[in-house]
């Protein structure tokens, strides 16, 4: 059983997030890193109100032997989503999914494979060869990729159940770095959500990402970095529920001049 996210969600009249088929009400998706300890972890998590949340299959002591991270999330509350951080080839990302799954964590996989250590930016080549390779395997991929549309159809096309592009480079906190590029992402693909992963930095951050029409957002350090991370977690959660009903609901046009809000029509002189 998930937990239930707050009553906001169910109230929005939005419709769940979807992936591979397996619904969500929440469309915050949450890391575990960087927390100052495991309660602190614990209780940002539980006021996010996210039903996903990644574990880094090579940061979590997998054999329970000592105090583990997995020790302050329920599976049986949440759906754990293993990730791959901290891998630099494809063979290290397919080894950490196959051992995820090995111990039971899950079968779905958030594929990261770093290709530079200053920008954190993915291998994009690498990437898509892991997620040929578990795709194939059975495996549910969730990779974290670049903006460009090009890997990103060709991740839709080897499998991938979402594409998951950075919104600025992991932990700097700078949002949306390329709005434009990220519109036309949201264009062009309908196959699979389109989830902005990394780089956001605070509340409003995240709404604009709803805005502009990402289905979900996955953040961590913006919440563990934060002076107070369970209220920042707790401000997320709005701050996502609020950017899709503003996406869903359609902004008004942009106008160079004013337009009075009470129209002159009608009014006596």
């Amino acid at each position: 059983m998930v937990v239930e996210p707050p009553a906001r969600f169910y109230n929005s009249g939005m419709e769940p997030l979807v992936i591979a088929g397996k619904a969500f009400q929440s469309r915050l998706i949450v890391g575990t890193g960087k927390y100052r300890d495991g309660a602190e972890t614990q209780a940002a998590i539980e006021a996010s109100g996210a039903e996903i949340v990644t574990v880094a299959v090579r940061r979590v002591n997998l054999d329970r032997s000592r105090e583990s991270l997995l020790d302050f999330i329920d599976p049986q509350r949440y759906f754990l989503l293993p990730n791959t951080a901290g891998c630099y080839t494809a063979e290290e990302a397919i080894r950490a999914a196959r051992l995820g799954r090995e111990v039971g964590l899950s079968d779905w996989v958030k594929i990261e494979v770093i290709g530079d250590q200053a920008t954190l930016y993915p291998d994009v080549q690498a990437t898509l060869e892991a997620t040929r390779v578990l795709v194939r395997e059975g495996f549910t991929v969730l990779p974290y990729t670049t903006d460009d549309i090009v890997f990103a159809r060709r991740l839709i096309d080897a499998g991938a159940a979402a594409v998951m592009p950075l919104g600025a480079p992991i932990g700097t906190g700078l949002g949306i770095s390329d709005r434009d590029t990220f519109q036309m992402l949201r264009e062009l693909i309908h196959e699979v959500p389109l989830i902005i992963d990394a780089g956001l930095g605070t509340a409003s951050d995240a709404a604009l990402a709803m805005e502009l029409g990402a289905d979900a957002v996955l953040l961590n350090s913006c919440l563990a970095a934060a002076a107070k991370p369970v209220l920042m977690a707790e401000a997320m959660s709005h701050a996502v529920l609020a950017g899709r009903q503003a996406f869903l609901a359609g902004r008004m046009p942009r106008r160079l001049y004013a337009t009075a809000s009470s129209p002159l029509q009608g009014i006596s002189r």
